[in-house]
């Protein structure tokens, strides 16, 4: 059927945008002649990141609380009126089937007007702790996708649905031929690999820990690819060798997760999901400056299960050293890090929600 219209709401991080458009995506292949429209926040990256994907997005004037008393807290009421009535009036004209809403500000208004209008809404949930709008809306849906066990503490558990985090194609199908990988990245075969993520702006603490920790990696035999990200690769790009390759962003993630032997890595859901199905040994430095400290409770859900370590910032300096030595030197620890994060992958996410979401077509 093709006249079908989806609205898609989620921003603020590209852990909410690249969800919505990789479910946009899954239902565009399912209903070619479909019409989208995205829903963001103004001056928010997914008012450039949804164009780029090919999508249309209006933007509401909207914001999140800051944990301080400023004039930005005394505008929210203003905001939050705002962006109800400009919701209401593109739910008015786009007159859609089905409403998805991947987290972020902007999704608050736009599926609290949708749900209200009697209109079939989805919530999908990255992380392990629920965001702020999410939990608002829960009661005002039909169904809630998550990629944890537990989250009837935030939501009802009949409309939970477990079917993990979208995450990109190219992933699923990963490059399994190591020298190529290796290749790619002017690498030697035969040498241990550390891939370091610290997202695509970059993660000072991470990329602070590695600078100091480039004479250790050499004398273990380590070669390194580095994504220092954009913010900080002038900083570090002076340290680029035969052995350390430092880069702003990566854009062949299936060859770089191809060529690591172990990775480093922020606990952001998306970056959490990916690793499920690379299935490599990872160290999980969680960012301490996310709401809820929802990162910690991410890599925390894997370390319970043997599939993952995690260091936290406050303990860098006394552990990191120990902690990766341990990782290199004891290949049944690192073999068993690897089968127990994979069996915790989902790689039919996108495809299942979106079924879930054609559930509800049909009773339309």
């Amino acid at each position: 059927m093709g006249s079908y219209r989806f609205i898609l709401s989620g921003g603020g991080t590209g852990g909410h945008i690249y969800p919505a458009i990789a479910i946009a995506n899954e239902l565009k292949v399912r209903y070619p002649d479909a019409e989208f429209l995205f829903v963001g926040a103004k001056d928010r990256m997914e008012m450039e990141k949804v164009p780029q994907a090919g999508y249309k997005i209006e933007g509401l004037w909207i914001s999140g609380l800051q944990r301080k008393l400023t004039f930005k807290n005394l505008m929210f009421p203003f905001k939050v009126i705002s962006s109800l009535i400009k919701a209401a009036k593109i739910v008015r004209n786009f007159k859609p089937h089905a409403v998805v809403g991947t987290g972020g500000f902007a999704s608050g208004p736009l599926l609290k007007v949708a749900s209200g209008k009697g209109i079939a809404c989805v919530l999908q949930e990255q992380n392990s702790f629920a965001g702020i709008t999410n939990k608002l809306l829960a009661n005002k849906v039909a169904k809630i996708c998550v990629a944890y066990d537990g989250m009837e503490k935030f939501f009802p558990k009949d409309k939970i649905i477990k079917t993990g985090n979208p995450v990109r194609g190219d992933l699923v199908s990963m490059v399994e031929n190591k020298e190529e990988a290796l290749s790619f990245f002017g690498l030697q075969p035969g040498k241990t690999t550390l891939l370091v993520l610290g997202g695509s702006l970059g993660a000072r603490r991470v990329n602070i820990l590695i600078e100091m920790n480039l004479p250790f990696f050499k004398e273990q035999g380590i070669q390194v690819v580095w994504q220092s990200g954009k913010l900080y690769y002038e900083e570090y790009k002076r340290y680029e060798s035969g052995d350390v390759k430092v880069v702003a962003f990566l854009n062949r993630m299936d060859l770089a997760y191809g060529a690591a032997d172990i990775i480093i890595s922020r606990a952001g859901a998306g970056s959490v999901s990916e690793l499920c199905i690379v299935g490599k040994p990872v160290i999980f430095i969680p960012s301490p400056n996310v709401a809820e400290d929802h990162q910690t409770k991410n890599a925390q859900s894997l370390v319970d299960k043997n599939a993952a370590i995690m260091v936290k910032e406050t303990e860098l300096d006394e552990k990191f050293g120990t902690v990766f030595s341990d990782l290199v030197n004891n290949e049944p620890l690192s073999r068993k890090l690897g089968v127990n994060i994979k069996k915790l992958a989902m790689p039919n996410a996108t495809k299942e929600i979106v079924d879930e979401i054609e559930k509800l077509l049909v009773q339309q």
